[in-house]
């Protein structure tokens, strides 16, 4: 999905919200636009454009909207908002299916004996703090879940470039050995 067809998506949630409910959104989120700035937005257009500007909004990162949209009882719009992503997510681009099932097996070791490097994994790996951030308050108290959700985004982000060979090379470059010793045997394996 393109921005584009991101940007039509968040313009048709503002012109569903009403004023109320707008100033209901602009509170709750009081902490992350600051005063000023709260008191300057006059449309949800506008509300969103902060949040992209803050990191707490993307094509990629919807859940923190979708959430709000659910306090102030908009569940049609938190609907329209997960739709996009779901939707967005089985268009995206795959790798051949071997390499998927090599993904998949590649992922279930890495989630199984990760622990708490995954943040030094998920940098190697090129994702941003923002996203490691955004991951870590999603599941806090889960290492699995977290590492999980980890290669999930990377593979995301890399789409059909995805390959085991980059997350072995990753676990090595983070002096993970033992991690990427268990992935190259299960893979090698039947």
């Amino acid at each position: 999905m393109s921005s584009l067809q991101f940007n039509a998506v968040l313009l048709d949630i503002s012109t569903q919200l009403s004023a109320k409910e707008l100033e209901d959104l602009t509170f709750l989120y009081k902490d992350i636009i600051g005063k000023r700035q709260r008191n300057d937005v006059k449309t949800g257009v506008q509300l969103f454009q902060l949040l992209i500007e803050r990191g707490k909004l993307g094509a990629d990162n919807t859940k923190f909207l979708s959430d709000s949209l659910i306090h102030i009882n908009r569940h049609d719009l938190s609907n329209k908002l997960n739709n996009f992503e779901s939707q967005r997510e089985s268009t995206d681009e795959q790798p051949d299916d071997d390499e998927k099932a090599k993904l998949d097996v590649a992922t279930e070791v890495i989630v199984e004996h990760l622990g708490r490097s995954w943040r030094k994994l998920g940098r190697r790996l090129g994702l941003n703090d923002v996203k490691l951030d955004s991951i870590s308050r999603r599941h806090p108290t889960e290492l699995e879940e977290t590492t999980r959700e980890l290669l999930k985004e990377w593979r995301k982000s890399q789409g059909a470039e995805a390959r085991t060979a980059q997350l072995i090379q990753a676990l090595r470059a983070c002096t993970l050995n033992l991690t990427a010793d268990k992935v190259e045997d299960r893979l090698a394996s039947p």
